[in-house]
């Protein structure tokens, strides 16, 4: 349900926190831009709300918005991998976005990375077709109501702490569709190569999208050459670039002795 400026717009704080507690408890995460736009308030007031709920233990803030406090104390939840080197993030969205052609279509995974491209693709206004099962990036892309930008949401299971759909019924609609790109990352890459996630299920679905896509590319940052996910997604010969920030040089130079197509930022 969702809540009237009209009707919250002069209501008092204690009310109107009370309001955001149960649209946080609802859809799992509320972002500023949410809050701003249902209760006719500014970025700063939002914050103040949030920062109010955050020390009633009610909601945990995140980069640009607020997560239910159990999803997102999961090392995996999409609001702690939000704040991991978001500065590398930004580079890599800015860089794998100046690869795009308008009238492209483009699979983004669940990764924080992948969410980054997609506020870089809506920040320069491209024409595009995105494809994607991140709860997350279908909320922006939405919100940002373009009509250039063709949002295909690849509905299944909901896993809460990703925010992402996942399951059968996901990947069959990834193999209903070929796309002309994919903009992907992973949990960690091993010394050779190999490319893992934590989640089974998550890794089913980049396993997916890089075989129905034309051309996938790797968005990785330092921090996933650090550690290793359970799950095996892949090798570095699955996709057709890697775009690297914050990298050491030796494991770049290694991945390209590998024999794969890196480039570094």
């Amino acid at each position: 349900m969702s809540v009237s400026k009209k009707n919250t717009r002069n209501i008092l704080a204690a009310e109107r926190r009370r309001l955001i507690a149960d649209l946080t408890q609802r859809d799992g995460s509320v972002s500023i831009a949410t809050l701003e736009e249902e209760f006719g308030i500014s970025a700063m007031t939002a914050r103040r709300d949030l920062a109010a709920l955050e020390r009633s233990g009610e909601v945990r803030r995140t980069h640009g918005g607020a997560v239910l406090p159990d999803a997102s104390s999961h090392e995996d939840s999409f609001s702690i991998r939000l704040e991991v080197a978001t500065g590398a993030k930004e580079r890599l969205a800015e860089a794998y976005v100046t690869r795009l052609t308008p009238g492209q279509s483009l699979y983004l995974d669940s990764s924080t990375t992948s969410y980054f491209v997609a506020l870089e693709i809506i920040r320069q206004g491209l024409a595009l077709k995105i494809l994607t099962n991140a709860v997350e990036i279908m909320r922006v892309v939405a919100s940002a109501a373009r009509p250039n930008l063709e949002l295909i949401g690849l509905g299944g299971t909901l896993r809460a702490v990703s925010r992402s759909f996942v399951g059968p019924q996901t990947s069959a609609a990834i193999a209903s569709h070929i796309a002309e790109r994919a903009a992907l990352s992973v949990k960690g890459i091993t010394h050779d190569g190999t490319l893992t996630d934590p989640d089974p299920f998550e890794a089913d679905i980049k396993r997916a999208m890089w075989r129905h896509c034309r051309q996938p590319t790797l968005l990785i940052d330092g921090t996933k050459f650090e550690t290793t996910g359970l799950h095996v997604v892949g090798t570095i010969a699955d996709v057709t670039e890697i775009i690297v920030a914050d990298a050491p040089a030796a494991r770049i130079e290694n991945l390209r002795r590998e024999g794969a197509n890196v480039t570094s930022i």
